[in-house]
């Protein structure tokens, strides 16, 4: 095993301990990321320390939201049911699968390639309680057995938020959370995204702002509540979320 300090000290930043099984899996991620990372793209990250803070530590930081919803994350996402959508190479689906095994997770992606890739990291990593499904969003959460089943719906996807929340909410049960990961900071796409948040039934419970330990790279955590059902005419298709958002320039 290689000298995993960093990874360490990443994980001391959350709270977060690992057995020397789960560390292994983590080898063993990164290994078939790499691997397959030749043949089709995965990742533009592939130094061992990079992959281990820019997708790994910042994957776990789900564990921040215990910031705004004054639970211990253990008590927040102990059997709790995770859709992770745009989920690429995994992330943050499969990190967190493996620190927390109790999660019930699936992995959606748009691209059926990644679909393999993921289901030889699952196969290969030994875990349970967790799928991966090839579809699109405003598809696959029109499907009884998708829609509002989830506690969480987590996303790194590069969208803007009003996108990505006509996408996720759907998939959020009532009193459960959509989240999403950002870069940088995030206060002109609350803005351009608290009507969009609010047609489909969700309210901004808050956000944290942290940097990746280490370095000075700014992330942050946006945590939408759903309070009331999405209306079945949501997500719209055609790619509408992205072409067409959300948007009402009259809201303050």
């Amino acid at each position: 095993m290689r000298d995993n300090q960093i990874f360490v000290t990443g994980l001391k930043d959350l709270d977060i301990e690992l057995t020397k099984e789960q560390l292994q899996q983590f080898e063993d991620y990164y290994e078939l990321l790499i691997e397959w990372n030749k043949v089709m793209n995965l990742t533009a990250i592939t130094e061992y320390n990079e992959v281990i803070i820019k997708h790994f530590v910042d994957s776990l930081s789900l564990v921040k939201i215990e910031d705004v919803s004054h639970e211990t994350y253990k008590k927040l996402i102990s059997d709790k049911k995770l859709l992770d959508l745009g989920t690429g190479a995994g992330f943050p689906g499969i990190p967190l699968k493996i620190a927390f095994p109790e999660l019930d997770i699936v992995l959606l992606d748009s691209l059926k390639k990644r679909i393999r890739f993921l289901d030889e990291v699952i196969n290969r990593l030994n875990l349970k309680k967790i799928c991966a499904i090839h579809g699109r969003a405003e598809e696959v959460s029109r499907k009884e057995e998708f829609r509002e089943k989830y506690d969480f719906c987590v996303s790194r996807a590069v969208a803007r938020l009003v996108t990505l929340s006509e996408y996720c909410i759907p998939f959020v049960k009532k009193g459960g959370f959509f989240v999403s990961y950002k870069s940088g900071k995030v206060e002109e796409e609350l803005l351009e995204a608290e009507y969009a948040i609010r047609q489909l039934g969700g309210k901004c419970a808050g956000k944290i702002s942290f940097e990746l330990p280490g370095t000075n790279m700014e992330r942050s955590l946006v945590l939408i509540r759903k309070c009331l059902e999405t209306p079945v005419k949501y997500p719209r298709a055609g790619g509408k979320p992205n072409s067409k958002p959300l948007i009402n320039y009259g809201v303050k």
